[in-house]
């Protein structure tokens, strides 16, 4: 009898410490040879339609990223524009594989939809903006103010909360697309618009006097962004995580787009299970050995993707704050690839 139970706990480990078998998402991806993403309607730096129709950003980075560890090749990607109404609903209806457009992860929403979030791709907080020609230079001096704010959103929620938590009154313009959105706020008819301070701020690019809006300090929440996917499907679920822990994990050991096949001869282990010069690491994704050498060669690590999008590189100058690697006292902090 001691023989059989010991037999059984055996068989019952290697069930648990087996690769996973894959899933019906990660199998329609792979059928169908690209990824559909879910993204914004058009936000600069995030998910923005050039006039081309070529879609970039750090959301859309993120989806080229998946599919180069799936594919090994960052092109087999499409994306569908969401509006915040929307974005479950496509989700969880199959429309798209996964939502890479800018959605906080909350308690809610990891419990109740169906959905689950892989990770963080971006860490902001909630603010608002106003026209300098108002002359306000808190948001506590907004009491009985009109502020323009998207429906289905925690920004609707945070908004509400705030106001209540200073003991103000305020009067919410709820438009459903961003654009209108932007529109309502420059025409007059809100005196605030609040969304997440980087798109607070890459709104203000586009504006023909972006020196004529006012940012204002207060942080009305934490926002942290990143992909989500529908339950029930491990495999797919941590190809999305991986992919974006691989992105942070490069910078960290300096493996960029530029000298990664150079750090293909380092002798640091870590670099080599990264770059799948120890085998493993793919298999146990359900992907080949590269996969996380296909991203950083063909999307690059996290620093440059943020610096190209928001950062230095970009329009909107965004400092890395909350999103530089927690070497440099920020929040990305890239899980170990072993």
């Amino acid at each position: 009898m001691k023989g059989l139970k010991l037999a059984a706990v055996t068989a019952a480990m290697v069930a648990v410490t087996g690769v996973a078998q894959a899933g019906p998402t990660f199998d329609a991806v792979k059928e169908k040879g690209f990824v559909q993403c879910g993204v914004s309607t058009g936000i600069p730096g995030f998910s923005n339609p050039d006039s081309q129709g070529k879609w970039t950003g750090i959301d859309v980075d993120t989806c080229r990223a998946i599919a180069a560890a799936m594919f090994g090749d960052a092109e087999k990607f499409k994306v569908t524009p969401l509006t915040p109404v929307q974005r479950f609903t496509a989700l969880q209806s199959g429309e798209v594989d996964v939502l890479t457009r800018n959605t906080t992860q909350t308690l809610t929403r990891d419990t109740t939809l169906g959905l689950t979030g892989t990770g963080v791709n971006f860490y902001d907080g909630q603010g608002i903006m106003v026209k300098k020609e108002i002359g306000v230079k808190s948001a506590k001096e907004l009491d009985g103010a009109t502020v323009c704010v998207q429906p289905g959103t925690t920004t609707e929620l945070n908004l509400a909360d705030w106001f209540r938590g200073n003991k103000l009154e305020f009067q919410p313009v709820v438009v459903e697309k961003l654009d209108e959105v932007i529109r309502a706020f420059v025409a007059g008819r809100c005196d605030a618009f609040t969304t997440d301070k980087s798109q607070l701020a890459a709104v203000r690019t586009t504006f023909t006097n972006p020196d004529n809006y006012l940012i204002l300090p207060e942080d009305f929440s934490k926002e942290p962004l990143g992909p989500m996917v529908r339950q029930g499907d491990e495999a797919w679920f941590n190809v999305v995580r991986w992919s974006l822990n691989a992105m942070i994990e490069a910078e960290e050991y300096g493996i960029n787009s530029k000298n990664v096949n150079e750090m293909l001869k380092s002798n640091d282990p870590n670099v080599q299970r990264i770059l799948g010069v120890t085998p493993g690491m793919g298999k146990n994704l359900g992907v080949g050995n590269e996969w996380a050498m296909n991203i950083v060669s063909q999307v690059g690590n996290y620093g440059e993707i943020f610096e190209r999008n928001v950062g230095q590189e970009s329009p909107l100058k965004l400092e890395r704050g909350l999103n530089a690697t927690w070497r440099d006292g920020g929040l990305m902090y890239g899980w170990p690839i072993r």
